[in-house]
């Protein structure tokens, strides 16, 4: 065996063992012990839908003449067939996202409105690089916001979790976490091709003569090891819920599984791509509305599969931006500004919508054609962390950011 091991050879060892894992260096398995307790802090989630969501479409202003103006094939009804499921103000939900509507009537599901980043960025890159990193403008911010509200001494092995193949941005930083594509991939396989694999593991760690780094890949090895060995190999979802089809019902799914586990789970990240809707975006039917189906579907199904522990989770779905109030020749909408926040879960008061609004008339708008951010996104990201992570020091998370007075999210 070559002495120098890499990361590169360790990230490709791991992968031999449990497809889809990644982790990024810190305490991962520091304290595997307590990890039998759950926190004492609530779960935040995260759901990051990447591409750039139409908040226009996912809360549309159906009484807003304007918007009917500006929209001539994408606009949504304020009544009749296929109308949107009224809100509160002149806000509508797109009638897709109908399964989240008992969460609204119960108080636990909040909207925002004009949702974005201090200055415009219309690149899916950079304006996700921003929303993640909590820096907007700075790009040499080496850590992400999520990890940055972990504190780095307090070590559990799963207490910081991506259910994606890659770990994302939020959740680079010194602070231990993990990603997996699925909770099965990322236990290790039984058998014999699982011993063969546990013994080329420990071998390949054996050899290692960088004592750091040889703890860091047993770490993980030890964290795979107690998902395969503890109570997650035989945790299910509650049986009479039904996640709908797709990646992001599997994923969450997953994560209601971790929280059930009781592993001490804080954070949890996810994503949805799909919503760069250039073309054919649709209104009531189409594209964009099957990628609501799947969304209101999922946390539906997550809220259900939760009970009585959704008093102690807090759900974000967020995106990068916006998109251009006025439809495109292609009946679909371009890259724009200010967007929609969801906010679910323990705490939240729901059953209404936050934030700054304006008539879509043109003068009003950014740049002549986008909805404003009238609310800074780390702004009620700040607000969800003292809720969650009472105590976090906020000028860590979001360096140089001055949080306006709170947006009342949480009662």
């Amino acid at each position: 065996m070559n002495p120098l091991l890499t990361r590169r050879h360790l990230l490709r060892a791991l992968g031999s063992t449990a497809v889809g894992l990644a982790w990024a260096p810190g305490s991962l398995g520091r304290a595997l012990a307590s990890s039998q307790h759950a926190s004492t802090r609530g779960t935040l989630v995260t759901v990051f839908l990447r591409g750039g969501a139409d908040g226009l479409s996912l809360v549309p202003p159906v009484e807003d003449a304007a918007y009917h103006r500006a929209r001539p094939t994408l606009a949504l009804k304020a009544h009749g067939p296929d109308a949107a499921l009224k809100l509160s103000g002149p806000f509508g939900l797109h009638p897709r996202l109908e399964a989240l509507m008992p969460l609204w009537r119960d108080g636990r599901l909040a909207v925002l409105h004009g949702v974005g980043l201090p200055a415009p960025v219309r690149s899916h890159f950079d304006a996700q690089d921003f929303v993640e990193s909590g820096t907007p403008g700075r790009k040499s911010t080496p850590d992400g916001w999520l990890n940055r509200a972990l504190d780095e001494e307090e070590g559990v092995a799963l207490r910081a979790v991506a259910l994606q193949p890659t770990l994302p941005r939020a959740l680079f930083g010194d602070a231990g976490a993990v990603a997996m594509g699925r909770l099965e991939e990322f236990r290790l396989r039984g058998g014999r091709r699982g011993e063969e694999a546990t013994r080329g593991f420990n071998a390949l760690y054996a050899g290692a003569v960088d004592e750091a780094l040889r703890t860091t890949g047993q770490d993980a090895f030890e964290a795979m090891s107690l998902l395969d060995e503890a109570r997650l190999a035989k945790r299910a979802s509650r049986a009479a819920v039904e996640y709908p089809k797709g990646q992001l019902g599997q994923r969450l799914r997953d994560i209601a599984r971790l929280i059930h586990g009781e592993v001490g789970l804080e954070v949890a990240a996810t994503e949805l791509g799909g919503w760069d809707t250039h073309a054919a975006q649709g209104a009531a039917t189409g594209a964009f509305a099957n990628r609501c189906q799947e969304l209101g579907g999922a946390l539906a199904a997550f809220a259900q599969d939760l009970g009585a522990r959704l008093e102690q989770v807090t759900v974000v779905v967020l995106t990068e931006f916006g998109r251009t109030v006025r439809e495109n020749g292609s009946r679909g909408t371009d890259h724009g500004v200010g967007s929609a926040m969801l906010v679910l879960g323990g705490g939240v008061r729901g059953g209404k919508v936050y934030g700054r609004f304006e008539s879509l008339e043109a003068e009003r708008l950014q740049d002549g054609r986008d909805v404003p951010a009238w609310t800074d996104v780390r702004a009620p990201l700040a607000e969800v962390l003292r809720a969650c992570r009472p105590g976090v020091a906020l000028q860590k998370v979001f360096p140089g950011f001055m949080s306006p007075p709170g947006l009342g999210l949480f009662g």
